[in-house]
């Protein structure tokens, strides 16, 4: 029988009912766009978008979905109810309190999402007789981190530091336990996906460096960054996005490619946060002319990891993956989606020809190189 690896995103989702938790989110959003454009029908249960503004509102994306729910992971009652009446042969669970010093301020709220949100959704589909492939979003995050100069392996510890990420690395011994016990007699496949930091258009979050960036440009202060020398796998948006649907169809049709991956950029792109303020004020003036100016100012916050690094062999070797857009890439369509932003552009076009671009380059990549 011939194998289907050639199968683009687009082909395979076209009709396929997808629900997505946490889909007002920065990153829900964008996958949100991307099935959309796939001609996927999607099913989004989530909270209200957690900024404002955000980019699920400017693009308009709750009248372009079959169903846009607003509701808790939490409440398990009414969690089941879109998998009772949508049916989705896919879930990609997104849903968390994603912020670190948000997790120090609130621990037990953010445990309660990120752990028992996880355990609601995998009930979910247990009990769910049209699911067919899952996948849990995690964090780079879940690793014990020894601030080791090279990249974490998915079979290193898990045992997160902070509140967040000890939440994250719950959710994916949650997850092992589901697949162990309930799910993976009954065929359904299940992933979890470690990504690393992203960064791209539309991200209004509060203690994250981009949007950082951008309400210091529309405040005309300067932008402080409080842990210069931290390094991180910042990676654009898509990245990660694509990977995470790319999963979830190549497990659909082979139950055996199901596990946990690393998702991050390459190590050369794995810069700490002083060199990307001054490669975001460089690429900043290049496109608008205008200057952006940081400083380094610590404000006494909680611990965060200093360095943090991820191996992506086994993805890249399953799946026949590996990063579309470098960092400067990345800065580059990201500087130019909140130009867009900024001078009240068309932001759908932006987002069109940013997704189809990357969406291209990803699928003649996997098309060139399908995985061992």
């Amino acid at each position: 029988m011939e194998r289907q690896e050639f199968m683009t995103l687009t082909d395979f989702y076209r009709d396929k009912r997808v629900l997505i938790t946490g889909h007002t989110g920065f990153k829900g959003a964008w996958m949100t766009y991307l099935l959309l454009q796939a001609g996927a029908r999607v099913t989004g249960y989530s909270l209200d978008a957690p900024t404002y503004p955000n980019l699920f509102g400017l693009c308009h994306l709750a009248e372009r979905m079959d169903r846009h729910i607003i509701g808790d992971v939490r409440d398990m009652d009414n969690l089941k109810k879109p998998f009772d009446y949508a049916r989705p042969e896919i879930v990609i669970h997104m849903a968390a309190q994603p912020i670190v010093r948000t997790s120090y301020t609130d621990p037990v709220y953010t445990y309660d999402v990120n752990v028992m949100g996880t355990v609601n959704v995998l009930e979910c589909c247990r009990q769910s007789d049209s699911v067919r492939s899952v996948i849990n979003v995690t964090t780079d995050k879940v690793y014990k981190n020894n601030e080791w100069e090279w990249g974490y392996r998915e079979n290193e510890e898990l045992n997160g530091y902070d509140p967040y990420s000890n939440s994250k690395s719950c959710s994916e011994l949650v997850t092992s336990c589901y697949k162990n016990s309930f799910l993976n007699e009954r065929g359904v496949a299940v992933s979890t996906a470690r990504a690393g930091n992203v960064i791209g258009g539309g991200d209004f979050a509060k203690d994250r460096i981009i949007p950082d960036c951008i309400r210091s440009i529309e405040t005309g202060e300067d932008m402080v960054v409080r842990n210069p020398y931290s390094t991180r796998p910042f990676q654009h948006v898509l990245e990660p996005v694509c990977v995470y649907l790319l999963l979830a169809m190549k497990q659909y049709e082979d139950a055996e490619l199901a596990g946990s991956y690393n998702v991050g950029p390459d190590e050369t792109d794995c810069l700490n946060t002083r060199a990307l303020a001054d490669l975001f004020a460089k690429e900043w003036k290049k496109q608008t002319g205008r200057h952006f100016r940081w400083i380094n100012k610590s404000d006494d916050g909680p611990h965060e990891a200093n360095y943090l690094k991820l191996d992506c062999s086994k993805l890249k070797a399953a799946l026949g993956w590996k990063p579309v857009w470098n960092i400067y890439k990345t800065m580059e369509k990201l500087v130019e989606w909140y130009s867009v932003y900024i001078d009240k552009g068309d932001i759908d076009s932006c987002m069109k020809k940013q997704t189809e671009e990357f969406l291209n380059a990803f699928e003649l990549m996997i098309g060139k190189y399908p995985g061992e």
